[in-house]
């Protein structure tokens, strides 16, 4: 276990997450897993550079004709 050091006004923004029962650990290690969650689907979600699927077909399809 460690210590670290947060305000006041952080510890009870945390606890507002928490629920009956849970320690600030608790809290906080679910947290990380929501963002880690959060970064994954964005990662995932993210159009940018992405060509649609009827024109990545097409340009296969001239590609590799016969």
């Amino acid at each position: 276990m460690t210590t670290i050091a947060v305000s006041k006004d952080v510890k009870r923004q945390i606890f507002e997450f928490g629920t009956m029962g849970e320690n600030c650990s608790d809290v906080l290690l679910r947290l990380v897993k929501s963002a880690r969650e959060r970064q994954l689907h964005d990662l995932l979600m993210n159009e940018e550079g992405c060509v649609p699927i009827e024109d990545a077909l097409n340009r296969a399809r001239k590609k590799w004709r016969r």
